[in-house]
């Protein structure tokens, strides 16, 4: 998404190496809602919620399949916002590009917070709010060192998650087989206390509403491809299938759960993980499993920093955002970017401490539902986009076009609808809605004085920076896609073609 761009004072730096893509790939997925979360949609669907993470899977690997499509089909520095904007309007890839941004700079304040919350718990006499700042800071200053710094924060946050649910899986995979000392098989729990669908199979439809939002962050390897100094090695082995770390990390452990504590026990709570390992007798499991919450939303933090700043940077370079984003610094990376989405992040700390059941509530519910917009968006991007497109340049292709897309299309706007039935959720849609108005009636104002912005003179010199990084780095488009559509082994033919463009494959 965004890239490197050529600014006259620098280019975005390729700091990332073959590891730190391996592990920002896996663990991208695992957010802390995996950890916290899960126990509340285990009580809602009854034992069968593994299967209600298997069908959230499926939706996001299917938008993930598209945005592959079009991402090696049209190679662009901007990603999906270039696709809206391309198959649906000016309109479009502003309202994606600017939501996407507002989305995860909410994330960013939203995750300094609970990150704060979670400190407490060792350090009870200091403040929420500094705590807060702290991590604030810190990720700040890592995010503007390098982009080296964050790909090596983020492959040992990624680590200890993904350790973390490999033990976990291995631990309970061998106490519901009877391997465990003082256990015999045993799977009761998925078919007592009211059966395998205490609440009936709509149950199973209603917990994706929350369930879509854990899984969030696939897309994020695709923005980090871009900066990798080894793509050709270190896509390859990132990208062994979205389907299968869904599959093992979510469906595989929350099976477990499910079948390790009954549905309805009250020790699932707030830390499922810690109730099935101190139902499995595992020594510190709550200080354990606090720890790795804590990674899991520091790592969240550090991504959607990451995440943001890059997406204000592609905003600048359609001259969609002040011309200052683009202004890269002399260690490589876009520093007012950086900083501007930190700033959403600082005042929702500020907005904790001061109004933390009003302006705060607020700032996270009117991000609730856009990042649904956004997939619904490149559902109907390639939908257009796909009528358009050379036979020789479909090399990845959705699956059973154009059905499942417009089943996804319209199972996206079922969870839509669905939020507007919850009353727990309602809210969130309303607020989500007025801020993608916000942002429809910015757009119309901009494009009242200027018209495209992308077309304008400045508009087309910075696009044109962007296209000339595309053709210096010519088959990285097909490289990336790779860490989000999990085509397997890269066609040997792409990989000699970035040969031959001359695609940098050094370390820096």
């Amino acid at each position: 998404m965004a890239h490197g761009h050529d600014t006259g004072d620098g280019n975005l730096q390729k700091g990332l190496r073959q590891r730190h893509l391996t592990m920002i790939a896996i663990g991208g997925v695992i957010g802390a809602g995996l950890f916290v979360g899960s126990g509340a949609i285990i009580r809602e669907v009854g034992p069968a919620a593994f299967l209600t993470y298997a069908l959230t899977g499926v939706l996001i690997v299917l938008v993930m399949r598209m945005l592959g499509e079009m991402a090696v089909a049209n190679p662009s520095t901007g990603s999906f916002a270039d696709y809206a904007r391309q198959s649906l309007g000016g309109w479009a890839g502003f309202s994606v590009g600017w939501l996407y941004w507002y989305f995860w700079v909410i994330v960013v304040g939203f995750e300094a917070v609970a990150g704060a919350g979670i400190l407490q718990r060792w350090l009870p006499g200091v403040p929420l709010w500094l705590m807060s700042l702290g991590l604030m800071l810190l990720m700040t200053a890592t995010n503007l060192f390098s982009v080296s710094s964050y790909g090596e924060f983020e492959y040992w946050f990624a680590g200890v998650k993904v350790f973390t649910i490999i033990v976990f899986i291995g631990l309970g995979t061998l106490f519901v087989l009877g391997l465990w000392p003082g256990r015999s098989l045993d799977f009761s729990n998925l078919v007592s206390h009211g059966g395998f669908f205490p609440h009936g199979v709509g149950a199973l439809f209603s917990g994706i509403v929350i369930v879509v939002f854990s899984m969030v962050g696939a897309e994020i390897a695709t923005i980090a491809a871009a900066e990798s100094a080894e793509p050709e090695r270190g896509i390859a082995r990132a990208t062994n299938s979205v389907v299968l770390r869904i599959s093992v990390f979510f469906v595989g452990s929350i099976f477990l759960l499910a079948t390790i504590l009954p549905w309805n026990s009250t020790k699932l709570g707030s830390s499922p993980y810690v109730a099935a390992m101190e139902r499995m007798g595992v020594p510190g499991a709550a200080d354990i499993m606090n720890f790795v919450v804590l990674t899991a939303v520091l790592s969240c933090l550090n991504s959607g920093l990451y995440t943001a700043s890059r997406m204000l940077f592609v905003l600048s370079a359609r001259n969609e955002a002040p011309a200052r984003m683009l202004s890269i610094n002399s260690r490589g990376v876009p520093m007012w970017a950086i900083l501007t989405s930190t700033v959403v992040g600082f005042a929702c700390v500020i907005a904790a401490y001061v109004s933390p059941d009003q302006v705060f509530l607020f700032l996270l519910n009117s991000s609730g539902a856009i990042i649904l917009f956004v997939y619904l968006l490149i559902c109907l991007s390639q939908l257009r986009m796909r009528r358009t497109i050379p036979p020789d340049r479909l090399v990845v292709k959705m699956w059973f076009h154009p059905v499942l897309a417009i089943l996804t299309a319209a199972a996206i706007v079922a969870v839509l609808v669905s939020m507007f039935v919850r009353e727990g959720t309602r809210s969130q849609l309303l607020l989500s809605l007025l801020a993608l108005a916000l942002v429809l009636v910015a757009y119309a104002v901009r494009h009242v004085a200027i018209g495209d912005a992308h077309l304008t003179e400045s508009g087309v010199a910075a696009e044109a920076g962007a296209d000339r990084w595309m053709h210096e780095h010519g088959a990285a488009a097909e490289l990336e896609v790779d860490a989000v559509v999990g085509e397997g082994p890269l066609d040997p033919a792409i990989l000699r073609r970035a040969r031959e463009e001359g695609y940098p494959n050094e370390g820096v």
